[in-house]
């Protein structure tokens, strides 16, 4: 694919008239070619700004959500991903939801090597929530990555600082 046709399928970088949804929206996510598929790199997003709704009370719920993969054939666009997070801003559902959900709609638009997305959430009553995901692709290196990765992904617990 050249530049110019890449740059035409991404419909929102530059645009200047953004639209904001508010409610949950997987269909926001635009893509680009990665033109370094012959070696593995880590992209990662970190977004500190992140709210949901809790399904039960109505309120706002705030996480600091990292995200990583491996990409394959494609990469997403930060500002389709920003406003597809920015999408669940008046969506109600648990944090464990939230997380797997965010992953799970990655894997299926990106179809990565590897892919974590780990939300951070600040305590509400007393105690916070960090919901881990990951994916390795079935039967390479990556499924193996991936398993020691969850394994291993919070072996040495932060110090509690009240985010």
């Amino acid at each position: 694919m050249s530049k110019e046709t890449e740059m035409k399928n991404l419909t929102l970088l530059g645009n200047q008239n953004t639209n904001y949804i508010f409610e949950y929206s997987p269909e926001i996510l635009e893509t680009f070619e990665n033109r370094h598929k012959d070696n593995d790199y880590f992209i990662k997003f970190n977004c500190p700004e992140f709210t949901s709704l809790c399904p039960m009370t109505g309120q706002p719920d705030f996480a600091t959500i990292y995200l990583s993969y491996i990409p394959d054939e494609l990469c997403v666009e930060s500002k389709s991903l920003k406003l597809y997070l920015f999408s669940y801003r008046n969506h109600g559902d648990f944090h464990e939801n939230c997380i797997n959900t965010i992953g799970k709609d990655l894997v299926e638009l990106l179809k990565p090597r590897y892919l974590e997305v780990w939300g951070k959430f600040t305590p509400r009553g007393g105690i916070s929530i960090d919901p881990y995901y990951n994916y390795g692709r079935p039967g390479t290196k990556y499924e193996e990555m991936a398993n020691y990765r969850l394994i291993n992904h919070d072996l040495y617990p932060e110090t509690i600082d009240n985010r």
